[in-house]
């Protein structure tokens, strides 16, 4: 006999009282802390309990008994659905206020640290069509509302290209609009959709791994480029003859494309940094421009999704170097060299490691197009790279900027860079958490100086943060 499902628990009138992580909300019933998303401080909620831990729980909201007075109107059809950006019920301001506190309590409740010179957030100028970078996923397994699968809907039907939803790999979210990039995103998204409609092609199964259509990435340039990169399943020659079709349409459907390419992923995820790319029309890269500096992107390079943002972030990084033209400064986690050559101007040497050999190559012809001639890059894993007998060959740094992952800095890159003692150290970080980590390892000989956050991702709660670094015994 199948066992009863249990009725979910319902919390009546809870009013929402602060902003949590990862976009949610948080509410307090007796001693539980109860975490909901899609909600603002101010709300009075009915919440369904979704997952309850001893200390906490996880709720949505079924019923709003009172709207807060700080509750703004989403502008995204798909909000509440998608989860991409959860914060667009709360206006911007807002917004900024609660990015300046997350920095300061995680540094703060992590690092242990004191944080002297706090500056306020850099709030951005966009706050809609801010991104250069989009990329979606085809599936054949459509994700369904809940109204749909009570209504007996299945996923054998039409495929779908947008996002995935939380907590399943295998099932897309449809995207209509997406305002995160300039509309040129929508109209050759659903273009892609429609001829694979009419064309009968067949969307990805991540179980499978079988179907030609499998994720698209769109890159757009404050220059004028636009990239476009397909990413096929391609296993027979019908396959290769379907796909080469589709770039053939998209090539003359959109002229506005200047570098159209795809790859071909057999592989059980999606990474493409060891796969060759094909250029099927126009140029294998595209370029953005910053202050007076243009910059080669490709494919697999990293660079800044936020444009105009990134140039505000590289100048609080620069700032905070206190360049005066006669330092050796080292950039580790260069990507395509965006900060080394955005700062060599000021300084007498620059040397930027990164572990991706193609973007440290963009970072090479970064320096070329644009007459710089006081860098050097080097490819590899930075825990290997950069170590003692490095520093010996190359000169002790007079300033370090780092711009690590998510996952911050290996022990072994804060060991050395403790070994090399410069006298300033800029950490440049997306995530908050394990900046904080980071800056306790080195806070015996290290004190923070000056942090200011940078907001990249508007609507959402990821934030950038910038720390100033000084040595103690300086």
């Amino acid at each position: 006999m199948a066992r009863k499902r249990k009725e979910c628990p319902i919390l009546e009138n809870i009013t929402i009282t602060d902003v949590a992580a990862e976009g949610k909300a948080l509410a307090r019933v007796d001693d539980m802390v109860v975490f909901v998303p899609f909600v603002v401080p101010g709300d009075v909620v009915d919440l369904k309990v979704l997952k309850k831990k001893h200390s906490y729980c996880e709720a949505v909201a079924v019923k709003f008994h009172e709207y807060s007075p700080l509750r703004s109107a989403p502008f995204c059809p798909h909000f509440g659905v998608c989860g991409g950006c959860k914060w667009q019920c709360l206006p911007y301001e807002e917004q900024l206020k609660y990015k300046q506190k997350q920095v300061l309590d995680t540094l703060t409740r992590i690092g242990k640290v004191q944080l002297d010179g706090v500056l306020p957030i850099l709030g951005s100028k966009k706050t809609e069509e801010y991104r250069n970078k989009l990329e979606f996923g085809f599936s054949n397994k459509r994700w369904l509302t809940p109204e749909e699968i009570a209504a007996g809907d299945t996923y054998a039907q039409t495929g779908a290209v947008g996002f995935h939803t939380s907590g399943s790999f295998d099932k897309i979210l449809p995207i209509e609009q997406c305002r995160l990039m300039d509309d040129v995103n929508n109209r050759i998204r659903n273009a892609i959709r429609d001829y694979a409609y009419a064309h009968q092609l067949a969307f990805h199964d991540q179980r499978e791994h079988a179907g030609l259509l499998r994720n698209m990435m769109i890159r757009t340039s404050n220059t004028g480029g636009l990239m476009l990169l397909m990413q096929f399943c391609i296993t027979n020659a019908e396959e290769q003859r379907q796909a080469e079709q589709l770039m053939s349409h998209l090539g003359e459907t959109f002229p506005e494309i200047t570098s159209l390419l795809y790859v071909n992923n057999q592989k059980f995820n999606d990474t493409i940094g060891d796969l060759d790319v094909v250029p099927f029309k126009g140029e294998d890269h595209i370029f953005l421009q910053m202050e007076n500096l243009k910059f080669k992107v490709g494919p697999k390079s990293f660079y800044q999704t936020n444009t105009e943002q990134a140039f505000e972030l590289y100048k609080v990084a620069r700032e905070f170097a206190g360049l005066t033209g006669e330092e050796l400064v080292y950039d580790l986690y260069t990507g395509t060299g965006t900060i080394a050559n955005f700062v060599a101007a000021r300084a007498r040497k620059v040397i930027g490691i990164e572990y991706v050999p193609e973007a440290i190559e963009d970072a090479k012809v970064n320096s070329q197009i644009n007459g710089i001639h006081n860098t050097l890059f080097f490819a590899g894993d930075m825990k290997d790279i950069l170590n003692k007998d490095f520093i010996s060959a190359h000169g002790q740094p007079d300033v370090i900027i780092t711009d690590p992952p998510r996952a911050g800095m290996h022990k072994d890159v804060v060991d050395t860079i403790l070994a090399a003692a410069p006298r300033r150290i800029v950490y440049v970080s997306c995530n908050p958490a394990t900046q904080a980590r980071d800056l306790a390892l080195m806070d015996e000989e290290y004190r923070v100086a000056a942090v200011r956050p940078v907001d990249m991702f508007p609507h959402t709660q990821h934030v950038e943060n910038v720390v100033l670094l000084l040595r103690r015994d300086a």
